[in-house]
């Protein structure tokens, strides 16, 4: 039987059992009303009255029933009504939800329920399309994960298509395209190493070998990593930390890593000829690290959304430049290294600081 029929047959048995209810504790409980009122009529009837007091209790009794029974029908009406609307209501909620499923398991994830009032059935609305908005986020990454996968990939096979068939034709010598060819590999070693990255990151599969060191030496580290790709674009990379030794406990490498990610992503975004500023500072428990650049800036609508991975704020312009797995893999290695990444953003630039546990201990 479906679940309409169920559930109004299911009303229409509680209406029953409560109209019997409804007559039983009348025959019980209404003697107990009415006799004070009769004992008032005998009393004013007089001696003769006392002969009368059965046919009063019997004829308020049948009075009773008499409109009980007249009110029955229109009290079953109003109640048939009330449990057919409620059925109706609970079977289309039901309907539309599994709809929605249905809708959701062939992959129509931009399917949406309705959601009025404030039941259950309203939360269950809600949670319904909370669920689907993510899993449309999840689909929306997917296809720009393969996208972005096939584009960073296109390029290099292209290169290395054309370095293959120029070889076979003898066009060019071996020793003359080896450098472009290790160089189209690196590429798509860094794509494939980026992916797998960021899906141990966001697992918390990260192996971490913590060490206590000087912010000094990460700053350092990071400089001379970068140094040739800033001075080829022309922008100027400074660096100042608090005086005095700031030593921080984490993984070297994953601070590192951190923190050429972000170097990274400001080379990427800063105008030829701009200006980025590397900081550290003693906050509290952390060390505080500061990436600021003098770029264009993030617009506000991105800032929710830049660690996310995949996600670009303009893709036309970074497009073949990165994996867009960067941002998202700083921040969660800097998160499970016991710290935190944090961006804030304007018109004059921006400025993304993640923070890394003090040590305890002082010096190395």
């Amino acid at each position: 039987m479906k679940l309409f029929p169920r559930l109004f047959l299911g009303h229409l048995l509680v209406i029953l059992v409560a109209l019997a209810a409804l007559f039983l504790m009348a025959e019980l409980t209404a003697p107990s009303f009415y006799r004070h009122h009769v004992e008032q009529m005998v009393t004013l009837l007089g001696p003769e009255g006392r002969a009368l007091r059965p046919d009063l209790e019997n004829g308020m009794r049948r009075t009773l029933n008499a409109a009980l029974i007249a009110a029955a029908p229109f009290a079953v009406l109003v109640a048939v009504v009330t449990a057919f609307l409620t059925s109706r209501r609970i079977v289309q909620s039901v309907q539309l939800l599994s709809e929605g499923s249905q809708a959701l398991a062939v992959g129509r994830t931009g399917q949406r329920l309705p959601e009025t009032g404030r039941d259950e059935l309203a939360v269950l609305a809600r949670n319904f399309n909370v669920m689907a908005s993510s899993l449309e986020r999840v689909e929306q990454d997917r296809v720009a994960l393969i996208g972005n996968v096939g584009h960073e990939l296109r390029t290099p096979l292209a290169a290395l298509r054309g370095y293959a068939e120029a070889l076979t034709d003898g066009v060019i010598a071996p020793e003359r395209v080896s450098p472009a060819i290790a160089r189209e590999v690196r590429t798509m070693e860094r794509l494939a190493s980026d992916l797998s990255m960021v899906s141990r990151v966001e697992a918390g599969q990260v192996a971490l070998q913590p060490v206590t060191f000087h912010a000094r030496e990460l700053l350092m580290a990071a400089a001379e990593r970068f140094e040739d790709a800033y001075r080829e674009r022309q922008v100027a990379l400074t660096w100042s930390e608090q005086s005095g030794p700031l030593a921080v406990r984490a993984d070297f490498e994953r601070s590192l890593q951190v923190l050429s990610n972000l170097l990274t992503n400001a080379l990427r975004h800063v105008p030829d000829g701009g200006q980025v500023t590397v900081t550290a500072c003693l906050a509290g428990r952390d060390v505080m690290f500061a990436v600021q650049d003098n770029g264009s800036g993030i617009p506000a609508e991105h800032l929710g959304r830049i660690f996310e991975r995949f996600y670009r704020v303009d893709p036309a312009r970074t497009r073949g430049e990165g994996s867009g797995v960067g941002l998202t893999i700083a921040r969660g290695l800097a998160e499970q290294m016991g710290g935190c990444l944090e961006v804030k953003s304007g018109p004059a630039g921006s400025t993304f600081r993640f923070a890394l546990p003090a040590s305890s201990g002082g010096s190395p």
